[in-house]
């Protein structure tokens, strides 16, 4: 006859079941928390070393909010003999004293040159946190007049999405010193080339060469990872011809303005095959008789891989749409 077990037994039996199954639930929890701690204790810019002495910091591709406090977007860092160079200084005081510490955890020499490619707000609105250490400022002379331009849009803006905490001794500060299409700097023996080839994301776009490593810090003229935005300060015809310009450096390395970092058949991919298709396709729509109205017909779903594909393909066909119709 067979063995039964008695109700005491059957009793330890489903306890220890549950206490085995209490254990792994709580376990799970807790690996969960660490998980969920080690995400929020990520710092906003991730630091990549590119070269001796050259760095990248990459920020998320995410929006402005009160984490990045603004800094969503990359920057560079070029360490000389005679100091570190800067390639962009941040959003906000806030976030230009996150970027210098990123900068510490590199190098204890001090900033002494800081580089604005462009008028987009992390492009120069941390300017006065680092002019007030001492480091001058060189821009394009067509970027300082946007900046001042779009200044008040740009405060309007930072408040709503970095908020005011976050903006706190934020102040306009513009360049030391500007130039129109290039700029060469030889520092502690480390030769710097700054490039405006002509209007892209914004009208006083440049980039950053460095011909001994070969490496690009785009600034907005290069998007990799998310989709490029054509604004109403933007000028995709010569956008492309910017690029074309980046380009015919054959960087190794490209630190875009946004998104990882790239060689030049990913940035390509991602920036100038995209404006170049877009011009491509809505002049293609505008032969064929297309109105604005129906703009959103042209097919990009090439690119839908791109981060804010849906938010952007439409606002960027309707943007290239417009300059057309002025061509």
């Amino acid at each position: 006859m067979p063995s039964q077990q008695n109700p005491p037994a059957r009793r330890a039996t489903s306890l220890t079941a549950r206490f085995a199954l209490l254990l792994s639930l709580v376990g799970f929890v807790l690996a969960a928390i660490a998980a969920a701690g080690k995400a929020i204790a990520a710092p906003p810019l991730a630091v990549e070393k590119l070269a001796d002495d050259v760095y990248a910091l990459i920020g998320p591709t995410t929006d402005r909010d009160p984490v990045n406090l603004g800094n969503n977007a990359n920057f560079g860092v070029i360490v000389t003999a005679e100091g570190v160079v800067l390639v962009d200084p941040g959003a906000t005081r806030r976030g230009a004293r996150m970027i210098h510490d990123a900068v510490r955890a590199i190098t204890e020499r001090p900033i002494t040159l800081v580089i604005n490619t462009g008028g987009q707000d992390h492009r120069w609105l941390g300017n006065g946190y680092f002019k007030s250490l001492g480091a001058r400022v060189i821009a394009n002379q067509k970027a300082v007049d946007d900046q001042r331009s779009r200044l008040h849009d740009q405060l309007a803006r930072l408040e709503t999405t970095v908020g005011a905490e976050g903006m706190t001794g934020t102040i306009a500060a513009y360049a030391d010193e500007t130039f129109a299409d290039r700029r060469l700097l030889e520092l502690g023996g480390t030769r710097i080339e700054i490039h405006h080839a002509g209007q892209a994301h914004t009208p006083g776009d440049s980039f950053v060469w460095l011909p001994a490593q070969r490496i690009a810090f785009s600034g907005d003229i290069v998007y990799v990872d998310r989709m490029l935005r054509v604004g109403s300060h933007s000028a995709h015809r010569s956008w492309i011809a910017a690029f074309e310009a980046l380009a015919a450096k054959q960087p190794e390395i490209i630190v875009p303005g946004h998104g990882q970092v790239a060689d030049l058949a990913r940035a390509q991919r991602d920036t100038r095959d995209y404006l170049s298709f877009l011009r491509a396709a809505v002049g293609e729509f505008i032969d064929g008789g297309g109105g604005m109205e129906a703009i959103g017909e042209i097919d990009q779903s090439r690119f839908d891989y791109l981060r804010n594909y849906d938010a952007l393909k439409g606002r960027n066909a309707q943007r290239v749409f417009e300059e057309l119709e002025w061509e």
